[in-house]
């Protein structure tokens, strides 16, 4: 939910909003039924407030003239509230519902765009690597190292699960390794979290956990979820507080399985570990005033561009366009990875994203902080990004870091947490 005094302050802004995101909202409707749930509430209060005048004049005088009549009133003005009520319940349940799908504000510097095809590149880092052999994809290399048993995961969950074995597991805890200690050094405080999330933290950070529109994997009977991202526990961890100005930013990296079920898409751009149902993420999230969001947006990038360009991934660095944002997001980075296999030759994958919620997930948490001058409590903002989803980062070392004779060198900063600092086939490990 956004503040609704400035939506109303600046309907055409927000229509015209809804316009370049892409998004079919009905903005006249959630007017209308503001208004109507705010007529509901204030009818209701009168009546609360007659019956509540009623019952203190009935009160202590039992014998006095009129008793019957202000009785009959009672009874009246309580069969009236209920009523009421029912009708105030029901119109609020459909506003509620219909605002889960009202998305934020966008930054003025977001480019106005349909999809990731027109997301603007603002950098390149690093030099993408010239192959004299025939290189293989991730798939592939997976296969010929044992690193990545796709066949076996299709036999024991379904298809876009997995295995990892042998090497794979060692260099997947290295890279946890690597980045948390960056993040530990930059001031971040590490958690892991639950995998899974009541419904109603779900619906507050932005997700649907319901419906068609739904990329989480419900628990039925329990009102509760696997989680998509350790965003949604972090941000519900402090849902319904206030938080001593003092305290804050809150800077946090955290550690889940995530668990989605968009991995039906086909192709080529979403084979092998690109695109799976279940996966190992690192996530950084930031609470804090308003007025250091901009600042903590650029300070996650930073950390972001830090971890890839010491692993010596090539990227680039592109500011999501107006179609390509998720409903919470002001404004969003993505980095995305050189990946040889994918596509024909060689593209540029989404390994990263940076986003700045401002108080689009606060004000559905109800998370706040008290302004030590003025004693005043305000929403936070909140701002989330991907350290690493460790797929992919995988995929990125893989494919990029892949030798003639077939095997795949270790990036220099994971080395110290491996006993090994090259991948190589089976058959030659006795070698090492």
């Amino acid at each position: 939910m956004i503040d609704i005094k400035k939506l109303l302050e600046d309907v055409q802004g927000m229509k015209a909003n809804l316009l370049v995101r892409g998004m079919d909202f009905d903005l006249d409707k959630f007017i209308s039924l503001y208004e109507d749930v705010r007529s509901q509430r204030r009818k209701l209060e009168d009546l609360q407030h007659k019956l509540n005048i009623i019952s203190r004049a009935m009160t202590g005088n039992s014998l006095r003239d009129g008793l019957q009549s202000e009785l009959s009133e009672a009874v009246l003005l309580k069969a009236e509230i209920l009523r009421v009520k029912e009708d105030y319940s029901s119109i609020l349940r459909e506003f509620t519902l219909l605002s889960r799908n009202l998305p934020n504000w966008t930054s003025p510097e977001v480019p106005v765009g349909k999809n990731d095809e027109d997301n603007l590149t603002i950098r390149t880092k690093g030099l993408i690597p010239k192959f004299d052999f025939s290189p293989k994809d991730h798939v592939q290399l997976g296969k010929t190292l044992d690193l990545i048993d796709f066949d076996a995961g299709t036999k024991v969950s379904g298809a876009k699960f997995y295995f990892l074995k042998n090497h794979a597991v060692f260099l997947q805890h290295a890279l946890k390794a690597f980045i948390f200690n960056k993040a530990l050094k930059a001031g971040f405080t590490p958690l892991q979290t639950p995998d899974i999330s009541y419904n109603h933290i779900l619906e507050g950070v932005g997700f649907a956990p319901r419906g068609e529109e739904s990329n989480t994997y419900g628990l039925d009977g329990f009102d509760k979820s696997l989680i998509a991202t350790a965003e949604i526990c972090v941000a519900g961890m402090h849902a319904g507080e206030i938080i001593d100005d003092a305290a804050l930013p809150l800077l946090y990296i955290a550690e889940s399985h995530c668990f989605r079920r968009e991995a039906g898409a086909s192709g080529r751009s979403s084979k092998g570990l690109y695109r799976v149902h279940q996966f190992e993420k690192l996530e950084l999230f930031v609470i804090c005033k308003p007025e250091e969001a901009e600042k903590y947006h650029e300070v996650l990038l930073a950390l972001q561009e830090e971890i890839y360009s010491e692993l010596g991934i090539p990227y680039k660095v592109v500011v999501n366009c107006t179609g390509d944002l998720g409903a919470p997001a002001y404004k969003k980075y993505d980095i995305e990875a050189w990946m040889p296999g994918k596509g024909d030759s060689g593209e540029y994958g989404e390994i990263t994203s940076a986003s700045n919620c401002t108080d689009y997930q606060s004000r559905r948490l109800d998370i706040k902080y008290k302004d030590a001058d003025s004693k005043k409590n305000h929403y936070v903002y909140t701002l989330n990004g991907t350290a690493s989803a460790l797929g992919r980062t995988m995929v990125a070392i893989l494919e990029n870091f892949q030798r003639p004779d077939g095997s795949v060198e270790i990036p220099e900063p994971l080395k110290r947490y491996l006993e090994f600092d090259k991948i190589v086939p089976a058959a030659r490990r006795h070698e090492l």
